[in-house]
């Protein structure tokens, strides 16, 4: 079984960057699968989940080839794809899972997707409802609540105006995918702004959407052009080494060519309201995706409070930001969280778990945390299978008196393979064991 051993002490230097943007790539992938002619990735995420979705194109028929960092999909249009003759494994990946129902619902053939044990027990009847209103038949477990889902699409989708009853990028995805096969304007109301990676690849590659406020509209049946893509890096992941510079004494990074959407800033507002001095370097702009280097420095934290609309732009950083709370002064609130309750753990309950172990004044609420800032102690902990969770808790290590161990680590292979590497650059005490 694989474990990170992080210890105290030392601060961290230097410059680096951070893998592809997981969201971006999953999306860039299977917009690019559904445009005519040949898209050049670049920077794709060569992570466990964005594998995956790779996998599951690859039998529905599309041309993918790998070269070194770059991957080139030869599209099959937006009804393009073939009836694939094996079920479609999602593995780990909500993202894969539910965009790709989306992207299916307009094809006039059958499929079925499922996932790992942690998949199948997170909803997906979310997506159904919207999807099965357009036209589609999808059947799943317990009355159409989970995976495994047998999908029969139909080329003559109907449009629809839906009103999202939380907000969720990846249903606002599946709908909108679905939306390029349907007869009219398709129309998606958010009760609050969501990451938008979507909305703006879908226009990058040539789909008559519009935006105005949290109203997104998308004319079907117009053809999409493949396009170059050159992936940001994922400012999810370099939330952890933001945090990590942020507690360490003495520290100063820069991280390079990081995705700055200001649907995914959040992390960035959060912990500049906790005292964190992060600088934003060199702002410009890669198919249409804000792109930007952080300069982070080492500062005193305090205590905050996170909720309302700030929190679907700092939903996937929550853990980290958690282990940030637990060593500020003063106490932290997050509330408003309860979506982290069906994310690949039950994020809420992992993080109180774990920090307790290391000594953290924590405490659970129904939608979110209670954090009183103090000091960390060394501890063996375990991940819950989450690569979110590991990486947060090795970053409580690098502020902890004395050797923290995470086990059940090989889930940083979902999203940053090369996680303990990286910190290892910086100057880090954090080593990988099998």
């Amino acid at each position: 079984m694989k474990m990170l051993v992080s210890c105290e002490g030392k601060r961290l230097s230097g410059d680096c960057s951070v893998p592809g943007d997981k969201s971006i790539s999953h999306r860039a992938a299977i917009i690019a699968s559904m445009a005519e002619g040949t898209t050049d990735i670049h920077n794709y995420l060569w992570g466990a989940d964005c594998i995956q979705t790779l996998h599951c194109l690859k039998r529905l028929g599309v041309e993918i080839e790998k070269r070194n960092r770059l991957i080139r999909i030869s599209g099959r249009g937006a009804d393009g794809f073939q009836e694939p003759a094996e079920i479609l494994d999602a593995g780990n990946s909500g993202t894969t899972m539910r965009l790709l129902l989306g992207a299916l619902a307009g094809q006039d053939h059958f499929a079925v997707l499922t996932g790992d044990r942690s998949l199948r027990r997170r909803p997906m009847d979310r997506v159904i409802a919207p999807l099965s209103m357009m036209g589609a038949q999808i059947r799943g477990r317990c009355e159409n609540r989970y995976a495994p889902l047998a999908i029969r699409g139909t080329g003559a989708l109907q449009p629809i105006e839906y009103r999202l009853p939380v907000p969720s990028a990846q249903v606002k995805s599946a709908v909108l995918l679905a939306g390029l096969r349907a007869a009219g304007t398709t129309t998606v109301i958010q009760p609050l702004a969501s990451r938008d990676h979507t909305e703006r690849m879908l226009k990058y590659f040539g789909a008559p959407l519009s935006s105005e406020g949290n109203v997104i509209t998308l004319e079907g049946g117009k053809r999409l052009r493949g396009q170059a893509v050159q992936i940001p890096g994922d400012i999810s992941a370099a939330a952890f080494l933001i945090v990590a510079a942020a507690l360490l004494k003495g520290s100063e990074v820069l991280i390079r060519d990081v995705g700055v959407n200001p649907t995914r800033t959040g992390i960035l507002d959060a912990l500049q309201a906790m005292g964190a001095k992060i600088e934003i370097q060199a702002p410009r702009s890669w198919n249409n995706e804000p792109v930007a280097d952080l300069l982070v420095r080492s500062a005193q934290m305090k205590g905050t409070v996170i909720k309302g609309e700030l929190l679907p732009r700092v939903v996937d950083e929550i853990p980290v930001l958690a282990v940030a709370a637990a060593t500020a002064q003063g106490e932290t609130t997050i509330s408003d969280a309860g979506e982290l309750r069906v994310k690949e753990s039950d994020r809420l309950e992992a993080i109180t778990s774990e920090l307790r172990k290391m000594k953290a004044v924590i405490m659970e609420k129904p939608d979110g945390l209670w954090i009183r800032g103090g000091r960390l102690q060394g501890a063996r902990v375990r991940s819950w299978g989450d690569h979110r969770i590991a990486m947060a808790l090795a970053i409580a290590g690098l502020a902890a008196e004395g050797e923290t161990v995470v086990e059940d680590a090989g889930c940083l292979d979902v999203s940053f393979p090369d996680f303990a590497e990286l910190l290892r650059g910086l100057g880090a005490a954090i080593a990988v064991q099998n």
